[in-house]
């Protein structure tokens, strides 16, 4: 298991650091910052989801005005860490 760690840009929430299996599967989602009981959420949700299947689900959401959002956030630094396998 890997653990990822990336800083989300244009949020709320500071630090995300996220845990995967060696199948890609995500086993743990921690946030720093954030709207805590929504971030509590989806980390509850995406737990045991492929990471591919998270990033498919919540790229492209927005939060309000914002051209992006904390699960946007998720899915843009899940990219990065299966990029980095």
């Amino acid at each position: 298991m890997k653990t990822y760690t990336f800083q989300p840009r244009g949020v709320c929430s500071r630090e995300m650091q996220v845990d995967l299996d060696d199948q890609g599967v995500i086993q743990d989602l921690r946030v720093v910052g954030g709207c805590h009981g929504n971030l509590q959420g989806i980390a509850a949700l995406v737990k045991g989801m492929p990471a591919q299947e998270a990033v498919r689900r919540l790229k492209g959401i927005c939060c309000g005005p914002k051209s992006t959002s904390c699960p946007d956030q998720l899915a843009l630094g899940l990219e990065q860490a299966l990029d980095r396998g």
